[in-house]
């Protein structure tokens, strides 16, 4: 069906409200999941909502926690979010970040024992469209095989990067899963009755395959570059618990609580404006654009696409026709 952002907004904020957040939060909170479905990210907008109920209900998301600091080094802070909604911590994580890199030219923010922040790219948008450079991830439970292997031991930890644009370029950003596909995408793909474009991980056999329902059901998805994306993912992990003073994979998974519970996230903010003047930065995105698209397209191309094109795409398509939101998760979503 197609909605209105309103109508989403709104109904999503009644839900939240109705399980214990505050007014204020919980249109934060809806936003951000209506913002996600809006640019197209179905899997964590409105198809979160109810996983992010059930984990108020299970006592795994406190809705009255904020973070607290713990560690102050200057350009490096070191928050606990005391497993408060992962939304609001990380937007909270992004204006102390800010903050540190108009003072210092660079802010770091790690954030340990925190949840599950939904659509990564959310918060390199969000410091973006404010004039900063953005390098931030996650790290997550273990739901990938690292190469090799049948077993999980690798979080799917997504690695986000974001820059300005200006009035005629939009905001450049990568925000990317570590395996060929999310688990988000294989459910958006398997709920719209599809193949993957390409494979994207194991069956229960050890056959490669683009049936997102069988790689759901052995949990072997495949890591991106194969062994490159299992090695950058181990990265990703370590760093992200070291960074916080925070816990990777091996010990997220000992904790239970539901996707990201406890997990540990590093958001590292630049003040371009400190290198170089908004012209120079312009040029030499435009140029690096007008080079890449430059290429001639292969065979059956359907056209070069700089990051972050995507929802430019899918906003027009939501404005023109109202915002796609999948019957069944719609349905749930009411009767919360």
């Amino acid at each position: 069906m197609r909605l209105t952002f309103e109508e989403i907004q709104s109904e999503i904020k009644r839900v939240f409200i109705k399980y214990g957040l505050s007014e204020e939060k919980a249109d934060i909170c809806a936003r951000i999941h209506t913002e996600s479905t809006y640019d197209g990210i179905y899997s964590h907008g409105t198809n979160r909502v109810a996983r992010f109920v059930d984990y108020i209900k299970k006592g795994w998301v406190d809705v009255n926690a904020d973070p607290t600091l713990e560690k102050d080094c200057g350009a490096i802070k070191v928050y606990n979010g005391n497993m408060g909604p992962g939304i609001l911590n990380a937007l909270f994580a992004c204006d102390r970040a800010m903050e540190m890199a108009d003072q210092y030219g660079i802010g770091m923010i790690g954030l340990k024992n925190t949840t599950h922040w939904m659509r990564g790219g959310t918060y390199g948008l969000y410091a973006a469209r404010k004039g900063y450079v953005a390098i931030m991830w996650t790290n997550t439970e273990a739901c990938m095989p690292p190469w090799g292997a049948k077993e999980c031991r690798l979080g799917n930890n997504p690695f986000v990067m974001a820059l300005p644009g200006n009035d005629n370029q939009p905001v450049l950003q990568l925000d990317m899963a570590i395996s060929q596909y999310a688990y988000g995408k294989l459910q958006v793909t398997r709920l719209a009755g599809k193949k993957l474009p390409f494979p994207g991980g194991f069956d229960n056999d050890g056959n490669l395959t683009d049936d997102p329902g069988a790689i759901e059901e052995s949990m072997r998805i495949l890591p991106i570059g194969y062994w490159k994306g299992s090695s950058f993912s181990f990265m990703l992990d370590v760093l992200g618990a070291v960074l916080t003073d925070g816990v990777g994979a091996a010990d997220l998974d000992a904790a239970t609580k539901g996707s990201c519970g406890g997990c540990s996230q590093v958001m590292i903010l630049i003040d371009p404006k400190k290198i170089t003047d908004g012209d120079s930065m312009t040029n030499t995105i435009t140029r690096a654009i007008e080079y890449l698209k430059s290429a001639e397209l292969a065979e059956n191309s359907k056209g070069i696409m700089a990051p972050g094109e995507d929802y430019i795409q899918f906003n027009k398509d939501h404005d023109e026709n109202g915002i796609f939101v999948d019957d069944g998760v719609w349905e749930e979503i009411k009767s919360l």
